[in-house]
């Protein structure tokens, strides 16, 4: 059995909090909810400003693309700091940073400055990649998959939470006398940026860099591999790639849905703004259980059928999700919209977890660069899909989104079939006949 005190996990107990590998399990899919609460307290909301502010389609178009793009940066540069560093620093720093424009997002009264603050808030989505990584050096591989699934969609359902309760923190300021149901959506923002700020914090004073302690307190040699560029052996492993392209397929569509759902209800089917907030929040709910479910899938799977099955999987799963989308776009009902939206979300969250069940044995000496890049990959997803939104009815540009993601199923088999064959004829000719004939 491991040591508590300094070794992987080789189980997943959600109800303990004994050990530093569970404390800083737990603490790290909660920050990771109140990160994601903070990254997408504004789209609820945007009905709101957009009425204020005057905004035109076009306009929200690029807020959108602004709130996923400085995540693609600031995810590569947090998979290599958090390498270097260790995530208990760089978790605490990039919490605090992020807290300011969070809380001053208010003090917007024109779409350039409203462009400029939410692009600053995008740098929040980077805490995905240390939550991956934290979970990825607290358990051991057999379940890798299972605790880095469970520690992201619970973490992601921070996106559901916030279609609810921004909502109603707007709601309830104005229900108080307190300020104007026009200026609600600037206090109300103050209160996800105060969350992040108690939660660095927490994160600081309770978790451990790894099981047996920060990166200042243990020799390089035990963290393996501080000497390399850990960012450049990620960037030469082509299954990096393959699994970047798969994610843009995924979480790209899950923020682009947590930023356009409400006002997709609000707008085509006439939701008012909390109803169309609940409705929207539906999808984000699917994470307390749907990227769990892909990540123990993929583990199960890869214990039986190896790392080619998990990427059979992922395919399989990328496949639906398409297909799924194609059909949410065509329901024409709010009753058939909501049932497709759960299709396509259980298998594009289940996509999500199994993504991040392989991440980690793309290079163990690199978990938080691979982890930087396929998760900038599902932000440069996003962004390419905010200009689909940007040119199209929100009809059109889920149609087309989901035969996208189907023609990308397609691809990311086709890929494993090609590499699979260059492998056996690798093989074969590294092989002496004699030696494979029965």
């Amino acid at each position: 059995m491991n040591d508590l005190n300094n070794q992987p996990l080789n189980r997943l107990n959600i109800f303990s909090l004994k050990g530093v590998q569970m404390k800083t399990f737990h603490i790290t899919w909660l920050t990771f909810f109140f990160c994601f609460f903070a990254w997408f307290g504004i789209a609820p909301l945007m009905p709101l400003v957009s009425e204020q502010l005057h905004l035109t389609k076009a306009q929200k178009g690029n807020i959108a693309i602004a709130a996923v793009s400085a995540t693609i940066i600031a995810r590569l540069i947090v998979g290599r700091l958090c390498d270097k560093f260790g995530p208990r620093k760089t978790y605490t720093v990039l919490l605090v940073l992020c807290a300011i424009p969070v809380m001053l997002i208010g003090l917007s009264h024109s779409y350039t400055s409203f462009l400029l603050f939410r692009l600053a808030i995008g740098v929040i989505g980077a805490s995905f990649v240390l939550t991956q990584f934290h979970t990825s050096v607290m358990f051991a591989p057999q379940i890798k998959g299972t605790a880095n699934a469970i520690a992201g969609g619970w973490g992601n359902t921070g996106g559901g939470a916030t279609q609810i309760i921004m909502p109603l923190i707007a709601a309830g300021l104005v229900g108080a006398g307190w300020v104007s149901r026009e200026d609600s959506w600037r206090y109300a923002m103050i209160v996800p940026g105060v969350f992040l700020l108690i939660m660095a914090r927490l994160y600081w004073k309770y978790t451990k860099d790894t099981p047996a302690g920060d990166f200042d307190e243990i020799k390089k040699e035990t963290i393996g591999g501080k000497k390399e560029n850990t960012f450049m052996l990620a960037l030469k492993d082509y299954r990096t790639w393959v699994l970047t392209i798969a994610y843009a397929a995924c979480f790209g569509v899950e923020i682009t849905v947590d930023n356009f759902a409400a006002s997709f209800f609000h707008d085509d089917y006439n939701a008012t703004l909390i109803m169309a907030g609940l409705l929207a929040s539906l999808f984000g709910w699917l994470n307390l259980f749907a990227r769990a479910l892909g990540g123990i899938v993929s583990d199960k799977v890869g214990k039986k059928y190896g790392f080619n099955g998990k990427v059979n999987l992922l395919t399989i799963l990328l496949l639906l999700e398409g297909i799924g989308i194609m059909f949410f776009a065509k329901s024409g009902s709010v009753g058939l919209a909501i049932f497709m939206m759960f299709f396509f979300g259980l298998c594009l969250k289940m996509a999500n977890g199994a993504t991040y069940s392989i991440v980690p044995f793309v290079n163990p000496k690199a978990v938080g660069s691979v982890a930087g890049i396929v998760g900038a990959g599902g932000n440069i997803g996003a962004m390419l899909i905010g200009f689909l939104f940007k040119s199209f009815s929100y009809e059109e540009a889920f149609f087309y989104l989901g035969g996208t993601v189907f023609c990308v199923g397609i691809v990311v088999l086709l890929f494993k079939i090609i590499t699979d064959r260059g492998r056996k004829v690798k093989e074969e000719k590294a092989v002496p006949a004699f030696m494979t004939a029965k």
